[in-house]
């Protein structure tokens, strides 16, 4: 529980500062709260640890080296990151056609969504056999993981399409060169939690074992996440 508690610290502290160093030298300060609770809700995610947690019990079986652990982790949150980031382009462009209010509309929307089946302990991904069937059997290289994190990233969306959109209708309506910007930003926040538990747990048995745990708090992460989803839409509104 110590390390659950410190891996998430770890991941909440940093998400703050950077986030607020990225801010602070756009000139965005005031965006921070709503950059925080938009990102964070999207990263600390229970579907990410789902499939995080099932790519991890595969190395584990294979017994891989830290080294080769470290290398097909990062292959993987690099996949993911940028299939998310070509994702947010396309978002970008539809979110133009959103009105701010829209934009709130649907937070609200999508945070009662996230909390309804959080609290009903309802899957929001896709096929789990298939997903699972896809990991065990990729190999464990590089460029095996790379694939396999641009193929499980679209698992991922009915649980964080909502979020994104969202800042995506937010930020669509200023300059182009300041959206890439903050598409990049918001995704560094997005992968935050597969780096921390690639790199500070020290081995696949402790990584599994925290990102299962945060699977058994799926609900509480879900209604969390519905919330600050709802509190955006309302400032949104307001």
């Amino acid at each position: 529980m110590r390390t659950e508690i410190k891996a998430l610290a770890l991941i909440v502290g940093f998400s703050l500062g950077l986030s607020t160093l990225a801010l602070y030298a756009m000139g965005l300060t005031w965006f921070l709260p709503q950059f925080f609770a938009l990102s964070m809700s999207d990263s600390v995610n229970p579907c990410t640890f789902v499939i995080y947690t099932m790519l991890l019990v595969a190395l584990s079986i294979r017994d891989i080296p830290k080294g080769r652990l470290y290398l097909i982790g990062s292959a993987f949150i690099l996949a993911v990151y940028t299939s998310y980031y070509l994702l947010g382009v396309g978002l970008l462009y539809l979110g133009q056609y959103i009105p701010l209010w829209g934009a709130g509309a649907l937070a609200i929307a999508f945070g009662v969504y996230t909390a309804v089946t959080g609290l009903k302990e309802k899957s929001r991904i896709g096929d789990k056999k298939e997903v699972r069937k896809k990991i065990f059997s990729t190999e464990a290289t590089f460029i095996g993981s790379f694939m396999l994190g641009i193929v499980v990233s679209t698992t991922l969306l009915p649980c964080s399409a909502g979020s994104y959109l969202v800042y995506a209708a937010i930020i669509a309506h200023g300059s182009r060169e300041l959206t890439f910007l903050l598409l990049g930003l918001y995704n560094v926040i997005f992968v935050l939690p597969l780096v921390v538990i690639l790199l500070a747990m020290g081995s696949v048995a402790e990584s599994k074992r925290f990102s299962q745990a945060m699977v058994r708090r799926s609900r509480e992460l879900s209604v969390i996440a519905g919330l600050l989803l709802i509190g955006i839409g309302l400032w949104v509104l307001l």
